[in-house]
């Protein structure tokens, strides 16, 4: 595979692993973060090898060879594959693997699944990538330039970090050329045994095969390609082509799915290491306040309990747990009922008159007195031909959501002689492995960690305030692991939340229907400038990409258009949702689409068919999703969105009724562009998630705030979809060559304002505030 260093190579610079400091590291990403390309020093040297690990391979047993950071054979022919990314449901276990099988030609069934270490080469340098505010139409040196500056300084961070729907995107040079390398490296063990050059010989099935007959098993090749060494470059290894596939490609049944079915697979909460306590807590009920004092005697006597810990010091500001106290008992019921019972004083809060109508009131402010942030211009808003056009204007909202991850918040930790575990089902192994080190007090090489499977993520495992309350507490339970456990109420009313958000658009319609320049300015936090500090100890600063993505970079083609934010400093504590500002930003933008074609008096397809007629994929995704939609039944109604995020380009159809006021679903058809297609059955299983998730928010998703308190506690007062209320999902999967784009998110953005569409055709009532409510 050549390379020629520039953005995603592989290529290695020759010289030591370095530890960037911290303000280097606070400069580079608060740079970054504020859209610079940053060329400083090592930038204009190639990016680091990302095929050998700096420390041991990671092997599942001693006989097991190694050949690369990513793959390790057995004598027996099992090959371990390490997979860097965690598995929350998205089919990292069979998708990633797939990627390095393909290119080892090795059969799927032979491969086992092995947790990557805590090591650079399996950062994410694609999530740094995608954060840059480039509009996807761009293209140029700049742009080339700044992506490979940006996997430059993921490559030194080293974070590794499951999310942005780069699982796949980031893993596919990578995964496939150590399996690409290994390969070459068996062919060359077998060709000196054989006494042949590698170019005669060929692979399959985890098997050399030579032609006059002879066959030699991976197993039994395995310690002789490692005494060869591993010098073969990657940049002469040949990857192969589409059409070579064997694998990528194939519906490929779900390597997690028996373990989830029978009940074997090991979840956070299901961890039982020996000698296990439990915590649970008592948090502050109001954003802000902190803990006064508390009587651990009230509740010393109770079943089982151990100690009371404050863990409210191991947070860093706008953690979503903010303070705190752990009761930690012998069994869990028993600190919960004991958490219950802790007589706790809270200092006065700062924030208690916060309000949801506060909220949205400071954002409307800033919009009255600021111009924001300009993310794209082009043209002009004063325009001539303007003058004397017809005005349209609209204001939608959006409110904060919360995670309801299946799972609650959890993390198990153990303090023993100066090292510290932890089992963890987090997105980000390696700051937590920061985390823990700074609450504990010792090197970031004295903590290991497991990351176990994650009953659901969607951001809210990014972040370590679980992580930093659990290595508090182990601290004083003399070297006995704790396992702290949320409770629904806790988890739902001490989130990082989806931010809220006020949009004003104005568009000017020419006489002929045409629009001839589209204005919007949003206002709301920005998650960077909290995520940054809390979690990375770094600096939030500048524009932060997601607060407009969805809508800065939107496609259609109209002359005179700008894009504005402007941020509003949230005392309520945010975070990455899943498809982040995609999913109210798609909600704003499609609505406002549907508005224009509305004022210009066309059919609402028709106007997007015309404003997207130099894009041909997303043309192609609409006609697939309409051609398949057909004709809605009596009584019910298509409403129509098309949106691109993290790559993916998608067009749903939904299918809706509306009966005294309760707006039905019943069908979503969702066509989607996501490049060339590693596992179609998991596209298809996101499609139906993203679906789901994004309806739940759509039609109820809410989280108010009065008092400085959230009013949302479970289930009850923040639902999901039921399963009776679950519309049929068909996903059609458009043809590409390219490479693989995100897939775990870009289905979630267009079902709000599809949805509002096909509900605006039936009753003629614009909904332009979420969750959809008709009055």
């Amino acid at each position: 595979m050549r390379d020629t260093g520039g953005p995603g190579s592989d290529k290695e610079d020759g010289g030591p692993v370095r530890t960037v400091r911290g303000g280097r590291r606070r400069f580079l990403l608060g740079g970054l973060a504020a859209g610079a390309a940053l060329v400083v020093g090592w930038g204009v040297a190639p990016p680091r090898q990302r095929l050998r690990a700096t420390g041991p391979a990671a092997v599942h047993d001693a006989g097991t060879v190694a050949l690369n950071g990513w793959v390790a054979i057995s004598p027996d022919g099992t090959i371990d594959v390490v997979v860097p990314r965690s598995e929350m449901g998205q089919g990292v276990h069979t998708a990633l693997p797939m990627l390095l099988a393909e290119e080892l030609d090795a059969p799927l069934a032979a491969v086992r699944i092995v947790q990557a270490p805590i090591d650079k080469i399996f950062a994410n340098l694609t999530v740094l990538r995608d954060t840059l505010p480039f509009h996807p139409d761009d293209a140029g040196n700049f742009q080339l330039g700044a992506r490979w500056v940006a996997g430059k300084v993921a490559r030194e961070l080293g974070i590794m970090f499951t999310g942005g729907s780069t699982s796949v995107k980031d893993a596919w040079p990578t995964m496939r050329t150590a399996g690409a390398v290994a390969r070459a490296m068996l062919l060359r063990a077998a060709a000196e045994q054989w006494k042949t050059t590698p170019e005669t010989l060929s692979t399959r099935d985890g098997m050399v095969l030579h032609p006059d007959g002879r066959r030699a098993p991976y197993g039994l090749l395995a310690q002789r390609a490692a005494a060869l060494g591993g010098d073969i470059d990657a940049d002469d290894v040949r990857l192969k082509t589409p059409v070579d596939f064997r694998l990528i490609g194939k519906p490929v049944p779900r390597r997690d799915a028996p373990s989830k079915v029978n009940g074997r697979a090991a979840f956070g909460i299901d961890v039982r290491p020996e000698g296990l306590l439990y915590a649970a807590l008592r948090m502050a009920p109001v954003l802000g306040a902190r803990v006064a004092g508390f009587d651990a005697g009230k509740v010393a006597a109770l079943p089982g309990v151990a100690l009371v810990v404050d863990v409210s010091s191991a947070l860093a500001p706008l953690s979503g747990a903010g303070a705190g106290v752990a009761v930690v008992a012998k069994g869990w019921w028993q600190a919960r009922q004991a958490a219950l019972a802790l007589p706790v004083q809270w200092t006065a809060s700062p924030h208690a008159a916060l309000s949801s109508e506060s909220v949205f009131a400071g954002f409307a402010k800033a919009l009255d007195e600021e111009s924001g942030h300009a993310y794209f211009e082009a043209g002009s808003q004063e325009a001539p031909e303007l003058a004397g056009t017809r005005t349209v204007q609209a204001e939608y909202r959006a409110p904060f959501l919360a995670h309801a991850t299946m799972e609650p918040q959890n993390c198990t930790a153990q303090v023993l002689n100066g090292k510290v575990t932890l089992w963890s089902p987090t997105q980000v192994p390696s700051i937590a492995v920061d985390v823990a080190a700074k609450v504990a007090g010792v090197g970031r090489e004295d903590v290991t960690i497991e990351v176990t499977m994650l009953g659901g993520g969607f951001g809210r495992r990014l972040e370590t305030d679980m992580v930093a309350q659990a290595v508090a507490v182990a601290m004083q339970t003399r070297g006995r692991p704790v396992q702290l456990l949320w409770t629904r109420e806790d988890d739902t009313g001490h989130d990082v939340y989806r931010p809220a958000a006020l949009a004003r658009y104005t568009a000017h319609v020419g006489a002929d229907g045409r629009v001839l320049a589209w204005d919007s300015r949003l206002a709301s936090g920005a998650i960077g400038h909290q995520y940054f500090p809390r979690n990375l100890g770094l600096p939030g600063v500048g524009p932060d990409k997601t607060t407009a993505e969805g809508e800065y970079d939107l496609q259609y083609a109209i002359a005179n258009r700008r894009s504005r934010h402007v941020t509003v400093d949230s005392v309520v504590p945010i975070g990455y949702w899943r498809s982040v500002g995609h999913s109210h930003n798609a909600f704003f933008k499609e609505s406002f689409a549907d508005e224009l074609a509305h004022a210009a008096g066309q059919d609402p397809v028709a106007w997007r068919r015309a404003l997207l007629k130099d894009h041909p994929r997303h043309l192609a995704v609409l006609d697939a999703a309409l051609a398949r939609a057909g004709t809605p039944a009596d009584g019910r109604a298509h409403g129509v969105a098309v949106h691109q995020s993290f790559g993916t380009v998608v067009a749903q159809v939904a299918e809706v009724s509306v009966e005294d006021k309760e707006i039905r679903v019943h069908k979503v058809v969702c066509a989607v562009d996501c490049g060339l297609v590693v596992n179609p059955t998991i596209v298809a299983q996101q499609v139906e998630s993203g679906v789901v998730f994004g309806l739940s928010a759509a039609l109820a998703g809410e989280i108010t705030f009065r008092d400085g308190q959230p009013q949302q506690t479970n289930f009850g007062d923040y639902p999901v979809l039921r399963m009776a209320q679950a519309p049929e999902v068909e996903t059609i999967i458009v043809p590409s060559a390219e490479p693989p784009e995100g897939m775990g998110e870009p289905a979630v953005p267009p079902v709000a304002p599809a949805v509002a569409n096909a509900v605006f055709k039936l009753t003629g009532q614009r909904l332009r505030s979420l969750p959809l409510r008709l009055s």
